[in-house]
């Protein structure tokens, strides 16, 4: 039995926005009441989600689209406070995405779930969570999951957040998803020839009924009937009434971490997934490994039960830009600290484009540890030009183009007692469309820079990510249809260099052996799977 916790007020029933009814098959239901919300045997089927908080207008569509993706995290922990700590890895994976978060919980017989729009620390407070761990009742939530999201695939509104409901024979399940499946308009037409409704415009719904609706006497069976339908990239978090599933897709675009909660006050351990391994470090848990490509962790009362999926043709390719930006550099994949990799990256950057200079500035944060890199090879001093006004949301997962260029203005401050007549190496980790990168070199010329030199610590973007990083189409990509000397006009710079491809490979460090395993395709087009002819995030919606 599920039950979807509320706000303040209560809303009437209604559909969908585009009217096609809601999940388990039926039209979705918005409920606002005052407590958790109970739904007895015979509506089941007809709730999709309890959402809370107002219905904005959906974003209309503009060219300049963003980059992003999602965090995901799962708790198998009885006796310890599942939801409360889902909640801080949450707040630990902010970074993956800010447009909205959830948190779905188990207490072994019905599953409950609160998710709207807006930050983890705007979406839970201490009455929320309160509700979700069950408290002042006999029986306490043991299993948690929860979502983080960004907009790759359908806009940002109240149906498309996540974890996402779905009810089948095994009973019910909530998942939670980073990624993009790349043929999920096929999935989806094929899933409604069976009669199965939609009530969202997001693959991560296509995901859930897929496995929902898929052959198999376990959920592991299903997920595997899954894998060897699902194309892209579908690392995700799943709950049932007793059991979390954690799941990599075969080709491992996106990381996932298992970890282990320490026994102690009479409470065996715990364990624990996130997409990255500073999540654990925030909840308390010890990481264990990355979750290997292709793999469907079982975790219930019995223990972690591993099940491989192995597709041929498809092998490891992890998403490089992981290492380059997009996730903490407090964070280890693939046995690799991702802040020395990114220093890494700057001491090789240092080497290919040397810059006659005085001083190296990063643009904070994540160009950080690369400009120190960059420093220490080049025996320049490091100092920081640019101070971040914390408050701001990333500029990279800003949802419109004009909210991201708003965003740079409001986002650094120039020190002009540390920029002023010097020349300046200004070190960041990429350019995707320009449009930031040219008001931050106009910034420290007006600080007084007489010279600003720009370092990319990545190669040139040239081509779309559809795995799950919304870089929009490949017109928009200013490496696409811009030489080196054009972009270099068009930012302001005396002078730009961007880390070779060759250079960020050996950076990141694991490729010793020849074999390549991971995913460089928005730089070489060389794409690990079959993709769309052109990237469509609201497809879904327009059915």
């Amino acid at each position: 039995m599920a039950r979807w916790s509320g706000g303040a007020r209560r809303q009437p029933p209604r559909r969908a926005q585009d009217g096609r009814g809601g999940c388990g098959a039926v039209p979705a239901r918005y409920l606002r009441g005052a407590g958790p919300q109970r739904v007895g045997l015979a509506e089941r089927g007809r709730v999709a989600a309890g959402i809370i908080g107002d219905v904005p207008q959906q974003p209309a569509y503009e060219p300049h689209g963003p980059r992003e993706e999602c965090g995901v995290v799962g708790i198998h922990a009885p006796g310890f406070p599942v939801a409360r700590l889902t909640y801080v890895g949450l707040h630990a994976l902010q970074h993956r995405g800010q447009e909205s978060a959830g948190i779905a919980v188990s207490d072994g017989a019905r599953l409950t779930l609160h998710k709207r729009l807006g930050l983890v620390s705007q979406v839970f407070d201490e009455e929320t969570l309160s509700r979700l761990e069950h408290e002042g009742e006999s029986e306490r939530p043991q299993i948690a999951i929860g979502h983080t999201r960004y907009s790759t695939t359908g806009s940002n509104s109240l149906p498309n957040v996540q974890p996402v409901y779905a009810s089948s024979d095994l009973g019910e399940l909530m998942l939670g998803h980073n990624g993009n499946l790349t043929n999920a308009t096929w999935l989806r037409d094929g899933l409604a020839e069976q009669g199965v409704e939609f009530a969202t415009a997001s693959d991560t719904e296509v995901l859930a009924k897929l496995i929902a609706h898929a052959p198999g006497r376990t959920w592991a069976q299903r997920v595997e009937h899954a894998f060897h339908r699902a194309v892209g990239a579908f690392t995700f978090t799943m709950l049932t009434e007793r059991a979390m599933v954690a799941a990599r897709d075969p080709v491992g675009f996106r990381p996932m971490a298992l970890g282990r909660l320490p026994a102690g006050d009479g409470r065996a351990a715990g364990w624990a997934v996130a997409s990255e391994s500073a999540a654990l470090d925030a909840m308390g848990a010890t990481f264990v490994r990355d979750v290997e490509p292709g793999e469907v962790l079982t975790i219930d009362d019995e223990g972690v039960h591993s099940h491989r999926v192995s597709l041929p043709g498809r092998s490891e390719r992890l998403c490089v830009f992981e290492f380059v930006y997009l996730a903490r550099p407090d964070s280890v994949i693939g046995g690799r600290l991702l802040y020395e990799a990114r220093m890494a990256m700057g001491r090789q950057l240092a080497r290919e484009h040397p810059a006659d200079a005085d001083l190296v500035i990063p643009v904070p944060d994540s160009a950080i540890p690369a400009a120190i890199g960059y420093a220490e090879e080049a025996g320049l001093p490091y100092r920081e030009g640019l101070i971040k006004n914390r408050y701001v949301g990333r500029t990279f997962i800003q949802p419109l183009q004009r909210s991201r260029e708003a965003a740079v203005q409001m986002k650094y401050n120039p020190l002009p007692e540390v920029l002023a007549g010097k020349r300046v190496v200004m070190v960041d980790d990429s350019i995707v469309r320009g449009t930031t990168t040219a008001p931050t070199v106009e910034m420290l010329r007006r600080a007084g820079a007489r010279e600003v030199h720009v370092r990319i610590h990545s190669p040139q973007m040239k081509f779309p990510c559809y795995m799950g990083v919304d870089t929009g189409r490949r017109s928009e990509l200013i490496a696409a249809t811009h030489s080196l000397e054009e972009i270099r006009v068009r930012i302001g710079a005396d002078s730009l260099g961007y880390l070779s491809q060759e250079g960020l490979l050996a950076a990141v460090g694991r490729e010793e052996d020849g074999e390549r395993r991971h995913c460089t395709a928005c730089f070489d087009g060389r794409y690990p799977v079959d993709v769309p002819l052109d990237v469509d995030k609201f497809a879904l919606e327009r059915g």
